[in-house]
């Protein structure tokens, strides 16, 4: 019988752990990856808007547990992945989605503001990346290997007027990834290891960026933004959440067995300008 073309894409048995799924892409890809037949652990800060998004999932016939996560607390990481395997059985995906903004010229970014960008943007993948490898590693409470996914950004690639700290810690995600995947290979873990470019997706996060942006005079309007950065996608639009859940899904599945230390971007067409 002809295998159908669907088949590599599905998730079926795999247990996956999505950071800040409360709301934006990490909501989309915990719900699209239980679609496709894994049991979610959908993790965010915001603990009610987190079990309302496992709830969903249940209601439409998946399994999935939400459970508090600060990433840039690495107790909290150990024992979000110790709930996952005594749950679920173990762990195959890690999506770290988590982050934050803080639009500012360099010149006006406070330290405090850079380290918090800093924290929960590149410690908190960090934190993900070492727990995940632990976890799925030979001899690891789950021992049989996995698919470890960063959320970057294009602002890893290009400049973006008042991203300063963001792109910086995009970059950091970027270049620990690609450590993560060489490790994880030559070690023979059976790991892989791979980072996500968006363009600029309409989130609620890039909403309050644009609004903070027009209140620091980066713009003279949210609205002025959006269609700024609408100009700068040759594709014609901002991005939608399902656009980079579909990647994670992809990324997390056996149709990209052969890729690690990847940077997959989606973009809109921005840095091919």
């Amino acid at each position: 019988m002809m295998q159908r073309i669907t088949h590599p894409f599905r998730v079926d048995g795999k247990v996956a752990l999505v950071t800040g799924a409360a709301r934006g892409i990490g909501a989309c890809s915990a719900r699209l990856l239980a679609e496709a037949g894994a049991k979610v652990v959908v993790t965010d800060v915001e603990s009610d808007l987190a079990e309302q998004v496992a709830r969903e999932i249940r209601q439409a016939g998946g399994e999935a547990f939400a459970r508090h996560l600060d990433v840039t607390d690495e107790e909290q990481w150990r024992a979000a992945i110790a709930e996952a395997v005594q749950t679920f059985g173990g762990i195959d995906v890690v999506v770290n989605n988590a982050g934050v903004e803080n639009m500012n010229l360099v010149e006006d970014t406070s330290l405090r503001d850079w380290r918090q960008v800093m924290s929960v943007n590149s410690d908190g993948v960090f934190l993900g990346v070492k727990h995940a490898i632990l976890a799925m590693k030979p001899g690891g409470v789950s021992g049989r290997g996995g698919s470890i996914i960063n959320m970057a950004s294009i602002c890893a690639m290009v400049a973006l007027r008042g991203a300063g700290s963001y792109s910086a810690a995009k970059a950091a995600i970027t270049n620990l990834t690609k450590m993560a995947a060489v490790e994880c290979g030559q070690n023979r873990y059976g790991i892989r290891v791979n980072s996500i470019h968006p363009g600029v997706v309409l989130t609620e996060l890039v909403k309050a960026g644009m609004e903070g942006s027009a209140k620091k005079g980066l713009f003279k309007s949210a609205a002025e933004a959006q269609a700024a950065y609408e100009a700068m996608h040759p594709i014609g639009r901002l991005g939608e959440p399902q656009d980079i859940a579909h990647a994670v899904l992809y990324l997390a599945s056996d149709a990209s067995s052969f890729m690690t230390g990847a940077e997959v971007v989606v973009d809109g067409g921005f840095i091919a300008q």
